[in-house]
């Protein structure tokens, strides 16, 4: 039986790499040649249609049980939870600048997770930041991005949103940088359902007011999240240093 599931996962794994390849030559092949977000979208129509699915989805199960979490759990069992959450995905950012040649994020993601899963109790309380240590997110669909491989045509997918290829094939990768990910243990799938469950909340319990902020505020909503979502990809990519590449000419 043990052979049979490890020859399982094996498989699954050779599966999810294919398709990263695949997602990574789409990226190489449709690398755009305008600056405007709306010359990449050339699936617009079809974007646009499970664009309104993933809204009607987040409206009807996603926005309650956030807001629910929000009033129902105090704001220093959320602060926890999202410490947990971001402190066990931290091995994926250290991977990741590594890849990108950043000793300091590097080290300040070992010193980030060392200390907050020693003194911090598992991650629980962010003891990092009050010792100075700064926080990052990183992934290997910013690390494609540093080493200059374009984005490839934007892609709105079902449940995971802005999803162009690189950055997909990035998740998929990210899958394997996770010491997680080869643990094995008889209550794996459980584990792996809860964390996922709170990281999703988590993620949409933070960012409550600023989507109803932006859906308020947009004249055309979709739009709006695409060209949101583009830019702050960029700006990781660039590690918030200006965009000097796409300066007016005046």
């Amino acid at each position: 039986m043990r052979g049979k599931k490890r020859r399982s996962i094996f498989a699954i794994r050779q599966l999810a790499l294919a398709l990263a390849v695949g997602l990574l030559v789409s990226a190489c092949a449709h690398t755009p040649t305008g600056t405007a977000a709306a010359d990449n979208d050339p699936y617009e129509a079809t974007n646009r249609d499970i664009f309104a699915f993933n809204v009607k989805l987040d409206k009807a199960v996603a926005r309650p049980v956030a807001t629910f979490y929000v009033h129902a759990v105090p704001a220093p069992a959320r602060d926890g939870v999202h410490n947990f959450v971001t402190n066990i995905h931290l091995p994926v950012v250290f991977f990741n600048d590594v890849l990108q040649g950043d000793v300091d994020r590097a080290g300040q993601s070992l010193g980030r997770m060392t200390v907050n899963t020693t003194l911090g109790i598992g991650g629980l309380f962010d003891v990092a930041s009050s010792m100075g240590i700064p926080s990052h997110d990183n992934d290997f669909g910013i690390t494609l991005g540093s080493w200059g491989l374009g984005e490839g045509p934007f892609l709105m997918l079902p449940l995971l949103g802005p999803a162009p290829p690189r950055d997909l094939a990035g998740k998929v990768v990210d899958i394997f940088m996770d010491p997680i990910t080869y643990w094995n243990f008889r209550e794996k799938i459980y584990y792996d359902i809860g964390l996922g469950t709170l990281s999703v909340v988590d993620l949409r319990a933070q960012n409550l007011g600023t989507l109803e902020s932006i859906e308020r505020t947009s004249v055309d909503y979709y739009a709006t999240t695409r060209n949101l979502y583009l830019q702050y990809r960029a700006a990781q990519i660039r590690k918030g240093k200006p965009d000097v590449e796409n300066l007016p000419n005046f």
